[in-house]
């Protein structure tokens, strides 16, 4: 054989043809480097994200800390806390540096005074990155919309916190308070418990469980102002169309209702289906159902208001039920209990036909009155879940005005 012949069948050997092609990548092995790579980066990002996270939380947390002991360096000295920060982050009011809350860099701080509580609390957020912690009058640091720990009684339903309010998340009673053998409880069964003071509801709410006490103000608010954000409670499916649910209130039945433990039987009792404006039902954010934030009977929060607290309404035009849209004065009540306040787009222009309620009030009264929410069963345009009476004393009592359990 020629030399050209043995170099043309050597070249043909397969054995030499892998020789040939041995030094690169075949697809599979390239995707398999891919995929690998992209596991690699996967890890690594996610360890980043978590590192990133607890290095934000520990920073919250501190800035929290230093701001409770800025606010109770203004208590020591003043005998109150401010009313308000500007936009230097100072107490308006005294000009005093000392005062002034230092945030690290990329956090804002939202400040709340609650001056119907007695006495008058605060709430200090700290958000940066989408990630939001509080403090609760020299309360430990809590993780808004994030709280593992936390463990609601039989009965009770968790509701998301809310910056606007100042809020961590917290337990509330599904239905409204029933007597069972003297104890506030949770239940659908029976008629509300009704025909108690809010003095005696503060008091009956404390003994229903450790840490329990009668609905705040601000909780009454960041639970309207996630319903009211939920498009599942409107009559039309969309927030700010049509009207929210707004409960027995149409004086048929002429008396307070029990509830069912059927969630999908919202209109139970009052003789109405879909879609009407009977509703009794509400759902939060997170699925969560409450029975009767509107309707069925009013009830108790823990605030009160007196001078120099200047209740909400038109100056000179005395005690009236009112839209809150017709309301001139604001008043001094913090947190402000109006649709407005809601931070939710068009919710100032909300009246009493789309379901949210109506304000009584006062804005020349100057002695002490209780907070009332929700209305009662014959309440029809004025209930709603922002409905607001501030015309009884603490002591008073009636047959439609009961209360609901927090922790």
């Amino acid at each position: 054989m020629g030399d050209a012949t043995i170099y043309h069948q050597k070249h043909l050997n397969p054995r030499n043809q892998k020789r040939l092609v041995s030094g690169g990548f075949t697809i599979v092995e390239l995707l398999v480097v891919i995929v690998v790579i992209g596991i690699l980066a996967a890890i690594t990002i996610v360890s980043y994200t978590g590192v990133n996270n607890k290095a934000i939380a520990v920073s919250l947390k501190s800035d929290l800390a230093n701001g409770a002991k800025r606010m109770t360096m203004y208590f020591i000295d003043h005998g109150n806390y401010p009313a308000t920060l500007d936009g230097s982050n100072c107490p308006t009011g005294p000009a005093d540096t000392k005062y002034c809350l230092s945030p690290s860099s990329g956090t804002t701080f939202i400040y709340i005074l609650d001056n119907t509580a007695n006495p008058m609390t605060y709430s200090l957020s700290a958000t940066k990155n989408n990630t939001s912690y509080i403090i609760l009058s020299n309360s430990a640091p809590a993780q808004i919309s994030s709280n593992p720990s936390l463990s609601c009684p039989t009965g009770f339903i968790r509701v998301p916190g809310s910056v606007t309010y100042g809020t961590a998340d917290f337990c509330v009673m599904k239905y409204e308070a029933k007597n069972v053998g003297g104890v506030a409880t949770s239940q659908a069964a029976l008629t509300p418990w009704v025909n108690i003071s809010q003095t005696t509801a503060i008091t009956t709410a404390a003994a229903a469980c450790t840490d329990c006490h009668l609905i705040t103000e601000a909780e009454w608010l960041t639970i309207a102002q996630n319903v009211l954000n939920n498009p599942v409670n409107w009559s039309t499916g969309t927030v700010g169309s049509g009207f929210i649910y707004s409960g027995h209130n149409d004086g048929t039945p002429f008396s307070a209702l029990d509830a069912d433990s059927n969630d999908s039987n919202g209109y139970y009792g009052t003789g109405n289906v879909a879609n009407s404006n009977q509703k009794r039902t509400l759902t939060l954010s997170d699925g969560e159902v409450i029975w009767d934030l509107s309707g069925n009977i009013m009830e108790w929060t823990s605030g009160t208001t007196q001078s120099p607290i200047v209740q909400p309404g038109i100056t000179g035009n005395g005690l009236n039920w009112r839209e809150w849209t017709a309301v001139t004065n604001a008043g001094t009540i913090l947190p402000n209990p109006s649709p407005a306040s809601t931070g939710i787009a068009g919710a100032g222009s909300w009246t009493s036909a789309n379901g949210t309620g109506q304000a009584y009030s006062n804005t020349e009264q100057v002695t002490l009155r209780g907070f009332q929410r929700s209305g009662s069963w014959s309440g029809a345009g004025y209930d709603g879940v922002l409905e607001l009476q501030l015309a009884g004393v603490p002591s008073g009592s009636s047959g439609d005005l009961g209360f609901r359990v927090s922790k």
